[in-house]
């Protein structure tokens, strides 16, 4: 591959977001937006220093507002350290989540099950769209985090290390539209259900999600299957370790049946305390006596997870107190927005605004954060385990797929069922 041609990319995009950066500025728009549209140009150019990068413009930005502007919850440190205590379970939540299913998705790849699926998947590029299938049904039930990792995994051991960056960013992108349509598979429809929305009130997301699998899963798959096939002369003939199984079966049921237990019979605690992020983690170390996590990953993760952390509290610190009118148009923007723009803050600003199609914004602010490897928790996690994923260049180049299959199925669902806004 031709080093040269991606730079010159990464800094075609650099320069095009500084002139959307001046560009913003001229046109009066307050200069967090300015100062966090600069920070995600660094994270396009300088790509081997993302956590460096988010820190430094995420230091910036509260740097800012201590001395000009103050914060939504007051002036000065006062006011920042309210506007953390805020935050805090938000942030917790994703922190246990990425450390404990790092840990959990080794417990898969260690368990010898990725290594035998090239048995049971079909040959060629029908099995390459099964397995993203396959994190489309996991997600549905999993948390997108782990739904992804596994697939990663899944992957890295059919394809023997040779992963075609546009199928890593077709697996997020189905674990995301796998996640849409279910209260229990993204933390934004959990948001949802939290704020008193019927989980059928989000179900519909999957008449969108489903036809963004087809149309992304199938290109995807035939472009990995021209770059490294599904290898099946070489299978691992190490048994399957059924007590690895059993632990990634008992956190992810552990993880589950607290966020459903608290939502339903302690709905305040969700909000005091970070219940999903500390059932997660707390799961994996109840279970070490049985198999020990690789506890070595912990350190890479933990980068990988403030890098997550800091984009959300950037976000969160933008001044963004209405959305537009929520309508179908609104919506389908909140998509691209969602790619650099956290979903999480902007399903919180849905929420208090009301007056939208739930199932059509979980399918918008989910999917749309594949559209770029840090939009979304999966594809962060995801980029942990391969590192060259950490190129919006690349993502964008290899990953076009993602966005044409966004809109198809947002289009779709539009077709099919209209704009369907309820209060709650």
């Amino acid at each position: 591959m031709n080093d040269t041609r991606w730079l010159t990319r990464e800094r075609g995009l650099f320069g095009g977001a500084l002139l959307v950066g001046a560009a913003a500025a001229g046109l009066g728009a307050p200069v967090p937006f300015v100062l966090f549209a600069l920070m995600l140009a660094g994270i396009a150019l300088f790509h081997d220093h993302p956590l460096a990068v988010a820190l430094t413009g995420l230091g910036v930005i509260v740097a800012y507002k201590l001395i000009v502007t103050g914060f939504d919850t007051g002036p000065g440190l006062a006011g920042f350290a309210l506007h953390l205590a805020h935050e805090w379970v938000v942030l917790a939540n994703l922190l246990g989540l990425l450390l404990g299913f790092a840990l959990l998705a080794q417990h898969f790849e260690d368990s010898h099950v990725p290594a035998q699926l090239p048995n049971v998947l079909p040959s060629g590029w029908a099995g390459a769209f099964v397995l993203l299938a396959l994190v489309f049904v996991l997600s549905s039930f999993l948390d997108n985090i782990a739904a992804a990792l596994i697939g990663g995994a899944m992957a890295r051991a059919v394809f023997r290390g040779r992963v075609h960056l546009g199928y890593l960013a077709a697996i997020v992108a189905a674990s995301n539209a796998g996640g849409s349509g279910s209260v229990v598979g993204d933390t934004t429809t959990t948001m949802m259900w939290i704020d008193g929305v019927a989980p059928l009130e989000v179900l519909h997301a999957y008449v969108a999600a489903l036809p963004a699998l087809v149309v992304c899963g199938l290109i995807a798959a035939f472009r990995q299957n021209a770059h490294a096939p599904i290898v099946k002369d070489a299978v691992d003939a190490r048994p399957i370790d059924w007590q690895r199984i059993g632990i990634v079966l008992f956190t992810l049921l552990a993880t589950i049946g607290a966020n459903v237990s608290a939502n339903l019979y302690f709905p305040a605690v969700p909000e005091s305390v970070p219940v999903v992020g500390l059932a997660a983690f707390l799961a994996i170390v109840v279970a070490s006596p049985v198999r020990q996590p690789a506890w070595a990953l912990l350190p890479g993760a933990l980068k990988n997870a403030i890098f997550l952390l800091a984009l959300v509290l950037c976000a969160s610190l933008m001044p963004v107190e209405r959305l537009p009118m929520a309508s179908w148009q609104t919506t389908f923007g909140l998509g691209f927005v969602s790619a650099v723009f956290d979903n999480i803050p902007l399903t919180a600003l849905a929420l208090t605004q009301g007056g939208y199609d739930w199932g059509m914004l979980a399918y918008a602010v989910g999917y749309g954060g594949s559209m770029v490897w840090f939009g979304s928790s999966a594809g962060v996690a995801l980029a942990h385990s391969y590192p060259e994923a950490k190129s919006v260049a690349r993502w964008l180049s290899e990953g076009w797929h993602v966005a044409l299959a966004y809109v198809v199925g947002f289009f779709v669902l539009l077709a099919l069922l209209g704009w369907q806004p309820i209060d709650h």
